[in-house]
């Protein structure tokens, strides 16, 4: 088989690509964050996930147009170049790896974390480089498989969040009655001002990445411009809809935000509505969506070096190429499997203090492209209007615009140093802006002899 024969095969159903995009936001966050944005809410944690929810559909919105205008990989950076222009999506893209590539190395190095927690005489580099084995191996073995792996874990950590939801009701009722039940309570908090529930909210924020990871897998995709926005609205619906609930009924069972350690609020709130045992099962069902959520999320960010490869913004002949037997970017995966075992060196915080902060920069380029899109396009200007095709998606991009605004002063400026370095590139690739970034044409009507021409199987 010749390398122009390699292709990305189709094969990711409408569920298939919602249960990754949920894996990749893994739901079990909003326990495991809980303490976390409790504290910075003064209690009122549903309140600020129905605030980012908001945020995320309007957001998810966008995604939804862009992907069905440009049904190809590559995301926030595709959309940005296309719409934009290629050096804003050039920064785009690198803001956005800001997110992909270092997520995968929070995800491991939080489930070590776990792991380490339950079995002290264990060293935690042997879970870590274990985590990172397994989800390498498995994706360079090809998404076929990693779906299915997704779909039963997916189940299970369904099965623990439901179980929390309906112990949580259990506990409550059993010390309040029926009334306790509808409470406004989680919702206001302990007197939680606006300004606390933006700043948890800001913080939420983080459990919904992965909604937008889903355009990654525009080509593998069966009808992607049918079912990739429609994967991407579920996606987020579906998650939020998930925070808000179980942020609600963990609000109900432990009120306010005083905690023994707010980092592991929920495993101290589990023992309490479901004593040791429950505990343990939550433990397993943390460690299980921390895999699953790095399945995803390695998969994610190998796509996405693999379609700016293709542009030639990054070397071609390693990020552009496929593996002959597996179809799968290979390098990519590795590269993004090694970059995690710089989390031995690491610890969480300051390994995932600067990564809302890429996530947001994408968020409101993808939101701008729309507008940029529909006021040069004649045909997207009928299509979507003034009311979806601009007042929404500014609605978006200010909103975002305001949720970065309320990250942590150290995580700005460790966002900016990444972006500096992403400028510099630039201009070394486009000889101080005299040219444009490299740039390949994604029209799979017209192929290519070069490399670059490696293309999704229709």
């Amino acid at each position: 088989m010749t390398e122009n024969n390699i292709k990305l095969e189709r094969t990711l159903s409408l569920k298939a690509v919602v249960l990754f995009g949920l894996a990749y936001m893994t739901p079990l966050i909003v326990l495991g964050t809980f303490g976390v944005i409790a504290s910075a809410s003064n209690g009122a944690v549903p309140t600020a996930y129905l605030i980012t929810t908001v945020a995320m559909l309007f957001t998810a919105y966008s995604y939804g147009i862009m992907a069905r205008t440009y049904p190809v990989s590559g995301s926030a950076y595709t959309y940005a170049r296309k719409a934009i222009d290629p050096r804003v999506g050039f920064m785009v893209g690198w803001s956005v790896l800001l997110d992909y590539f270092f997520l995968p190395m929070v995800i491991w190095l939080i489930g070590a974390a776990y792991l380490n927690a339950r079995f002290p005489e264990v060293p935690g580099w042997i879970f870590l480089l274990g985590f990172i084995g397994i989800t390498t191996l498995l994706n360079v073995y090809g998404l076929k498989l990693a779906s299915k792996v997704n779909s039963l874990l997916m189940t299970f950590q369904i099965l623990v969040i439901a179980f929390f939801v309906l112990l949580s009701v259990r506990h409550v009722f059993s010390t309040g009655g029926t009334e306790a039940l509808f409470s406004l309570g989680p919702f206001v908090g302990e007197d939680a001002s606006f300004t606390a529930i933006a700043a948890g909210a800001a913080v939420a924020a983080y459990a919904f990445l992965g909604f937008d990871a889903v355009t990654t897998l525009t080509e593998e995709t069966i009808e992607p411009k049918r079912n990739i926005p429609r994967a991407i609205m579920l996606t987020a619906l579906i998650g939020g809809g998930i925070y808000v609930l179980v942020g609600y009924t963990t609000q109900l069972a432990h009120p306010g935000s005083d905690f023994i350690n707010a980092d592991s609020a929920a495993f101290e709130i589990a023992r309490m509505i479901g004593a040791d045992l429950f505990g343990a099962i939550f433990l397993a069902g943390m460690v299980l969506a921390q895999f699953t959520s790095g399945l995803a999320a390695q998969a994610s960010a190998s796509r996405l070096l693999y379609a700016m490869g293709r542009d030639a913004v990054l070397p071609r002949k390693l990020f552009g190429a496929l593996h002959s037997r597996f179809h799968t970017p290979v390098f990519s995966i590795a590269l993004t499997g090694a970059i995690g075992i710089v989390a031995l060196f690491l610890d969480v915080l300051s390994a995932a203090s600067f990564i809302n902060f890429g996530a947001f920069i994408a968020f409101t380029m993808v939101n701008l492209s729309v507008i940029f899109l529909v006021t040069r396009d004649e045909e997207a200007k009928r299509r979507y209007g003034v009311l979806r095709g601009i007042v929404a998606p500014l609605i978006g991009a200010l909103v975002n615009l305001w949720l970065m605004s309320k990250l942590d002063v150290n995580a700005v400026i460790l966002g900016l140093a990444w972006l500096s370095i992403g400028l510099a590139q630039l201009i070394y690739l486009t000889r101080f802006f005299r040219r444009e970034p490299p740039e390949v044409d994604f029209d799979e009507s017209e192929p290519e002899p070069a490399p670059a021409s490696l293309k999704a199987n229709l």
